[in-house]
């Protein structure tokens, strides 16, 4: 069992590498079993299909985002603190999986699975609780006012990935944002991320 598991991890991880490289729609099976040097039969046994694969990869990536999370929240941090971690972590996750998200000119419907779908609306509830909770405990803290703490998790969040839209929308139109343009990211979410707190505080 552990072998297996293992195995699987060995082919996940190869199948980021080639996702971040080329991107998901220009990676084919193929690909990967032999960037891995392991048999078809053998990468079909762990992921029947392509949608599987990308499925286990954005699992992974989810699981390690979660992961870095709780270390921040178990430091008990300040609101300001906490955020500040958090935008940084998640800017970090972006600049380094940007690339698996192009796909070219032909829709690839490994992204298109019902299940897949729902893994990405459980896991954005999933970080919208989390934020929420973190909101939660500095009401209770007093360190900002009391509010409706879901609401205001998902209102921040669907700002801060407003803000990483606009600056690729306006952009040099470029493969991959430049890292003037990554960092104009990062400083304008930590901008927004302060300015949204200060308004929570308690007056």
């Amino acid at each position: 069992m552990v072998e297996t598991d293992k195995k699987r991890d060995v082919i996940i991880e190869g199948a980021i590498k080639r996702f971040i490289h080329y991107g998901i729609n220009k990676t084919t099976m193929n690909e990967i079993a032999e960037d891995l040097s392991v048999s078809k039969p053998s990468l079909y046994y762990y992921f029947p299909d392509k949608s599987s694969l990308v499925l286990g990869v954005i699992e992974k990536i989810f699981n390690d985002y979660f992961e870095l999370v709780n270390q921040v929240q178990s430091g008990n941090p300040s609101l300001e603190g906490c955020m500040t971690t958090l935008i940084e972590i998640r800017h970090r996750f972006f600049q380094k999986y940007y690339m698996m998200h192009l796909s070219g000119n032909t829709p690839d419907s490994s992204l298109n699975s019902e299940e897949l779908k729902g893994h990405f609306i459980k896991m954005r509830t999933n970080n919208i609780q989390l934020h929420a909770d973190i909101f939660q405990l500095a009401i209770d803290k007093g360190e900002i006012a009391p509010t409706e703490a879901y609401k205001t998790a998902e209102l921040y969040l669907d700002s801060l990935a407003g803000i990483t839209s606009l600056c690729i929308m306006h952009g040099n139109k470029e493969l991959f944002p430049s890292k003037k343009e990554m960092k104009n990211i990062l400083d304008r979410q930590l901008s927004l991320s302060a300015i949204f707190i200060k308004g929570l505080k308690q007056q």
